[in-house]
């Protein structure tokens, strides 16, 4: 029993050190691989237990020598339980009793030695494989793993899904590279109502310092988004992403103070400073003249 025991044990260590790479070159997953090797052992320990009653009933058979012996008349299913026939049940009495009532020495049926052996087993693996080769990640580290890869698959969907933009977290864009599509877009979509330069046509002119809806950032991307009916500016938020519209605001407010020729004249209110880029950024809002 030592001998098939420490064996078991160089077994699972040496399946436990090349379980997680064997894994990952086949594409199997490692906690497939731990089940099939918790299996195996299962199996190998049901056969060891299996053999050793067989090995029992060999010296029961020698120490009758010839005669008959009561277990041969059980069925198989009585033989699993490690139930006896009641002939042998002087046999099986303890030296005790109470009131005349005596306990049996029964022994332990197989299924129960193999559920016992089996969870010793399943410990010895578990401490091999969680703590001492750190084969596998405990509680708290996978905890930890599954929270950055929840981070980064995050990420990835912010990245993705420019929709989670709008006139409340919109802040300016100052990347050149991201300023030059967004001028393609002004180029396609603007040009027409507020001039090639945004100095204005139909539309106001937005390099000056005076604004009908509010000259933040947030303000002209809800200008954008939105559109405004009443002066016939189409809403783009249904044919720009919020991205679009993010870099679109950040363009308008780059056009800051280039005064183009042949602008258009002042419209709307005054906003005096350095145009705010948002609402964190421009706290003293006493400087806008309201109408």
């Amino acid at each position: 029993m030592k001998k098939i025991f420490l064996s078991l044990i160089a077994i699972i260590v040496a399946f436990a050190a090349n379980a997680q790479d064997s894994a990952a070159s086949s594409g199997i997953s490692f906690y497939d691989v731990m089940l099939g090797i918790m299996i195996l052992l299962a199996i190998v320990l049901l056969f060891t237990v299996i053999t050793l009653q067989n090995a029992v009933s060999s010296l029961k058979n020698q120490i009758y020598s010839g005669k008959q012996n009561p277990n041969e008349t059980l069925t198989t299913w009585e033989k699993l339980l490690s139930l006896k026939p009641l002939a042998n049940e002087k046999d099986l009495e303890l030296e005790h009793d109470y009131d005349g009532i005596k306990e049996l020495n029964n022994p332990i049926p197989v299924w129960f030695n193999v559920l016992f052996y089996g969870t010793v087993v399943f410990a010895i693996c578990y401490l091999i494989i969680y703590h001492i080769m750190g084969a596998a990640p405990l509680q708290a580290k996978e905890y930890l793993n599954e929270m950055d890869a929840a981070k980064i698959q995050k990420a990835e969907y912010i990245k993705k899904a420019g929709n989670l933009i709008d006139e409340n977290n919109v802040t300016q864009i100052k990347d050149a590279s991201k300023l030059a599509d967004a001028k393609k877009i002004f180029t396609e979509r603007c040009v027409v109502c507020h001039g090639a330069n945004a100095q204005g046509i139909v539309g106001p002119n937005l390099t000056d310092e005076y604004w009908l809806h509010g000259g933040k950032v947030n303000d002209i991307f809800k200008t954008i988004k939105y559109g405004v009916q009443a002066k016939g500016m189409v809403p783009w938020g249904g044919v720009l992403k919020p991205d679009e519209i993010q870099i679109l605001a950040s363009y308008i407010l780059s056009l800051h103070g280039s005064n183009p020729p042949g602008a258009k004249a002042p419209q709307g209110d005054k906003m005096q400073g350095a145009i705010a880029t948002s609402d964190s950024t421009h706290k003293d809002t006493s400087a806008t003249i309201k109408k």
